[in-house]
């Protein structure tokens, strides 16, 4: 099954969700190579780039093969958001994503993120001028709300629509649960029945069966992971395996698991450096190990090495091959 956004029609309707700190380019690749549909990027501050911010220059980095990629801005201001996302127009990604879920406290104190859900009137005038300044697809990640009393997902997915939106991924979480409690798909089933633009839903989902379940329940076009990714690149060969036979596919052997820690592990040194390439790679294994016979003590080993020898040895000692 595909899903068309804008122009751009995409080879399966499974996402990677844009999270800071997770989905820089060595981790999309491997999200890439796993059959993801569409990678997003982490988010990117339109005010830091039109500050001309060094750190943010590196989260612009996209590979070729990667593509398709959503790159998401966010801010507050339609008039720099508009004037980034034409500035940056050229830079090779296929989707333009706006930010209006993030719960994070520095980024809604700013009024940015899912404080944005709390003024639909600059909604319309964010998403309205991005749409008219550049030509590529303009989309939207909203939450079910900002609060319980103010769910009005609805409300902000059809302002997208009438302003231009080619898609709308929404989090069935409201800003004050951030990612605790249980994700409420009925809100994307009431968006995807109120909107004609295709719905991406996301939340809860972690393999083929709750991917199926949710389409199945909400009617989305799409389905967007988030945190069942961490680690676990293999989540999107899993997601269209379940897709096409039903069957759940065995989870990688531990043999597996570190080989693909190493390649992520090489991948970081190489676009990162060896000094910051390691020691990202921390809260990566931490992930990829979780479950696994004595995780939490290889956890506490990984936090001191400082090369990828130490790291390769550890892993090699830790994970071996089964006899």
């Amino acid at each position: 099954m595909s899903l068309t956004i804008g122009n751009l029609t995409l080879d399966n309707p499974y996402i990677l969700a844009p999270m800071a700190g997770v989905t820089d380019l060595p981790f999309r690749l491997l999200c890439k190579e796993q059959g993801a549909g569409l990678l997003c990027m982490e988010m990117i501050s339109a005010k830091a780039l039109q500050y001309k911010n060094k750190n943010t220059k590196t989260l612009l980095g996209i590979h070729p093969e990667e593509y398709p990629v959503s790159l998401q801005l966010f801010g507050s201001d339609p008039d720099i958001i508009s004037r980034m996302a034409h500035e940056i127009e050229e830079l090779p990604f296929q989707v333009l994503d706006i930010n209006m879920g993030c719960p994070v406290p520095k980024v809604v104190k700013n009024g940015e993120g899912s404080a944005l859900m709390k003024r639909p009137g600059l909604v319309h005038e964010i998403i309205y001028q991005t749409v008219r300044a550049i030509k590529k697809p303009v989309t939207v990640k909203i939450r079910k709300g900002f609060d319980e009393n103010h769910a009005n997902a609805v409300e902000i997915a059809r302002i997208a629509e009438e302003a231009g939106a080619a898609a709308v991924a929404v989090h069935g979480r409201t800003r004050e649960q951030y990612y605790s409690g249980k994700a409420d798909w009925d809100i994307i089933r009431r968006v995807k029945e109120a909107v004609s633009i295709p719905v991406i839903g996301n939340g809860d989902v972690t393999d083929g069966e709750s991917a199926l379940r949710m389409r199945r329940e909400t009617g989305c076009d799409g389905v967007m992971i988030g945190r069942g990714a961490q680690g676990n690149p293999w989540i999107f060969s899993e997601l269209r395996e379940y897709e096409r036979t039903g069957v759940m596919k065995e989870r990688p052997a531990p043999a597996q698991i570190r080989d693909m820690m190493l390649r992520h592990a090489r991948l970081q040194m190489e676009f990162k450096g060896d000094y910051l390439g390691i020691r990202e790679m921390r809260k990566h294994v931490a992930w990829y190990t979780k479950g696994l016979k004595g995780a939490a003590r290889m956890r506490d080993e990984i936090n001191r090495v400082e090369s990828y020898r130490e790291l390769e040895e550890l892993l090699y000692e830790k994970l071996p091959e089964p006899l």
